[in-house]
């Protein structure tokens, strides 16, 4: 895999008798491996925001790692068949944030490596939703396009 990757998030919510909420987002970013561990980083920029959230993601089978560093804050902890807590803060304030983590899977390929994880998600101690992510990482040259800043 090479070093600037296109990265793909798409994250849903879901709950009994509610609309799902899907969310994707496509960015550049780096990739490297150190000691059987996969990185992620890339900045975040959100509208209106004088800077960018720094972001993190590692991973490798059965695990995801999630951080953020800047206007919000918080390292999420995804492992298979535990719940992590942490606290998420924000610009308005601090809550908690459980992620009880079901699945974590990781497919890898020469030019691309897919992370999928199921959760449930858990906002100061009151359920939330059961929640699925996508992490999808594909070398640059191989993707189709690419996004030029």
């Amino acid at each position: 895999m090479t070093k600037e990757v296109l990265l793909t998030l798409k994250g849903l919510q879901y709950e009994a008798g509610e609309d799902n909420q899907a969310i994707e987002t496509i960015t550049p970013a780096e990739y490297f491996q150190i000691d059987g561990n996969h990185y992620i980083v890339y900045d975040e920029v959100s509208e209106g925001a004088e800077e960018a959230i720094e972001n993190r993601i590692k991973f490798r089978e059965d695990y995801l790692e999630v951080t953020k560093k800047g206007m919000v804050n918080v390292h999420m902890v995804f492992e298979e068949k535990k719940k992590n807590i942490t606290n998420y803060a924000t610009p308005y304030g601090e809550i908690i944030v459980g992620v009880d983590t079901g699945k974590v899977r990781m497919t890898e390929e020469e030019e691309r490596i897919l992370v999928q994880v199921e959760y449930s998600l858990d906002v100061n101690y009151i359920h939330m939703a059961n929640c699925t992510i996508s992490v999808d990482v594909r070398a640059q040259q191989s993707s189709g396009f690419s996004l030029q800043g």
